[in-house]
């Protein structure tokens, strides 16, 4: 596992980690038939759509359900801006290099990002998982859903040869303490749903 000549001066190297994995990983990803591998890079886009739509629908039922849950349910998107914000942090200052920059992944799945675009944590992984996290706590259901699509995100994410599969799990683990985290302090603005849903806004939090 030796770097290309144009690599740059880690900040981390993650290839002592998982790198093999890694390779083994994105060699079988290349062997799979080729509309398999387009759904898998397209995944990258439809989990986040799906996300997206999980969200509102918990909003839409969770009117049905008391100021917590309605309160948790509108603060679920911010609580996903507020761990991609951290994940970014962090990123500029791991600054860890995609493994497709520095191994000899040959061909991967999804174009290699630029140098500069750190891996660890990943995005996707973070927002997703956040996301999640966010949903159980206002409609189990739809939270389970959510964490079935997380987790094929955070694969696709290795598949797609952009990942670690180090990167994904530390992104599992930041945007679930994240969402988890972030969603119960939201419940504490049940008191002002409670207020709105009188006022002007009682059709947008009261079924």
């Amino acid at each position: 596992m030796t770097a290309p000549a144009h690599a740059q001066p880690l900040a981390l190297d993650g290839r002592p980690l998982d790198g093999g994995l890694y390779l083994r990983i994105d060699h079988w990803a290349q062997r799979l038939p080729v509309p398999l591998q387009h759904t898998v890079t397209l995944y990258s886009t439809l989990g986040l759509l799906l996300l997206a739509a999980l969200m509102v629908l918990a909003w839409w039922r969770a009117r049905r359900a008391d100021s917590t849950a309605v309160a948790r349910a509108l603060a679920a998107p911010l609580t996903v801006a507020a761990a991609f914000a951290a994940d970014l942090v962090l990123k500029s200052v791991l600054r860890e290099p995609r493994p497709c920059q520095v191994l000899d992944a040959g061909r991967t799945l999804e174009a290699c990002p630029a140098a500069g675009d750190w891996s660890l944590p990943s995005n996707h992984t973070v927002i997703v998982f956040a996301g999640a996290a966010a949903l159980w706590l206002v409609d189990r259901r739809l939270g389970a859903l959510a964490l079935l699509s997380a987790a094929a995100m955070g694969a696709e994410r290795v598949l797609a040869g952009v990942h670690y599969p180090h990167d994904v799990l530390l992104g599992a683990l930041l945007g679930t303490a994240a969402g988890y985290g972030l969603t119960r302090l939201a419940g504490r603005g049940a008191p002002l749903v409670e207020r709105a849903r009188d006022g002007r806004l009682r059709r947008w939090l009261t079924a």
